[in-house]
């Protein structure tokens, strides 16, 4: 029988063998052709599934947004909304190998985007998904009560992404003095920091 081939793996492990490229030899590196060589495959099969550098590109971008949704989904909720609520923002943060190579990825594709209509396109998307996480966590923050009543949830959701954002950079540009011990602990007193004086409403 002829081998059933699944596409979106097959696409998915073509994306990680571009991240592997742009991990090791920048942004610049990740041709079709490079991208073929590092997975394994001919050029036509590659352009069987990404008819252009750009299309694989796109891919590759989109699947930092993605495996971090696909992460969020699976956890498992505690039902205590701080613990949950740090437990997600963590999960945007390079606190490991897989998380550490969604940044160097991301952070990659920014300096291109600015020049690249279709990636800063795909960029802005990718911001807006996570302004919404965050922002949907805060919602559930406040609706139990642990927020001051007049918050901008806006305004805070915008600040932790930028927070988030920043810390991503200093980890993986400055390392030794932005640890993992350092983003937890900044995390930690910018969630205290709007929660602290505010009790769950009964």
């Amino acid at each position: 029988m002829p081998k059933v081939v699944d596409h979106e793996v097959r696409r998915r492990q073509l994306a990680d063998a571009a991240w592997r490229v742009i991990r090791r030899d920048g942004l610049e590196a990740a041709s079709v052709r490079n991208v073929a060589r590092e997975a394994g495959v001919s050029l036509g099969s590659l352009r069987h599934y990404f008819t252009s550098q750009d299309d694989l590109l796109a891919y590759a971008l989109r699947r930092v947004g993605e495996r971090i949704r696909e992460r969020i989904e699976k956890m498992p909720l505690t039902g205590d909304i701080r613990a949950d609520a740090a437990t997600v923002i963590e999960q945007t943060l390079p606190l490991d190998e897989e998380r550490q190579t969604e940044a160097v990825i991301w952070l990659a594709f920014m300096g291109k985007a600015l020049t690249n209509a279709g990636l800063g396109a795909l960029a802005a998307e990718t911001h807006e998904q996570l302004y919404n996480l965050f922002r949907k966590m805060l919602a559930a923050m406040n609706q139990y009560g642990l927020l001051p009543p007049d918050i901008d949830l806006d305004l805070e959701a915008r600040r932790l992404h930028a927070l988030i954002d920043g810390l991503a950079l200093h980890a993986v540009s400055n390392n030794q003095a932005v640890n993992d011990d350092a983003i937890r602990g900044i995390m930690a007193r910018h969630l205290a920091s709007l929660t602290a004086v505010h009790s769950p409403r009964q």
